[in-house]
């Protein structure tokens, strides 16, 4: 039976920067840590990050995020300010879109990872 979900995670090339990173922009230590995989919790899900030894793939992608696979959108109350924490940090931003349904930033973490934060307006 299933019973929630495990994890959501990302494939990292390289676990200590992926953990400050990560560390820096949730604003908390993981819970788990190993050097192949490590975890943080956020809002009841956990955010894994898996070493990996090979180069993590490109997806194509548009202003809203990667055309396949799953994305991780983080909910803001504070787009601006986590925006420039991202850019402070080194990440790419994609876009940022203000819809009728939420506030979106799409960026890319230090390995090519799509993930969004997003203020909704429902």
């Amino acid at each position: 039976m299933i019973k929630g979900i495990q994890d959501f995670y990302y494939n990292v090339r390289d676990m200590e920067r992926a953990l400050a990173f990560y560390g820096a922009l949730l604003e908390r230590a993981p819970s788990y840590r190993t050097s192949h995989f490590s975890v943080f919790e956020v809002g009841g899900l956990r955010l894994g990050l898996h070493l990996s030894e090979q180069e993590i793939p490109r997806v194509p992608r548009d202003a809203h995020g990667p055309l396949a696979g799953g994305t991780l959108t983080f909910a803001s109350t504070d787009i601006a300010g986590d925006r420039a924490r991202l850019e402070g940090l080194g990440a790419a931003i994609l876009a940022e879109l203000d819809e009728t349904w939420g506030h979106l930033v799409v960026f890319e973490d230090l390995d090519g990872n799509v993930v969004k934060l997003m203020r909704a307006k429902y």
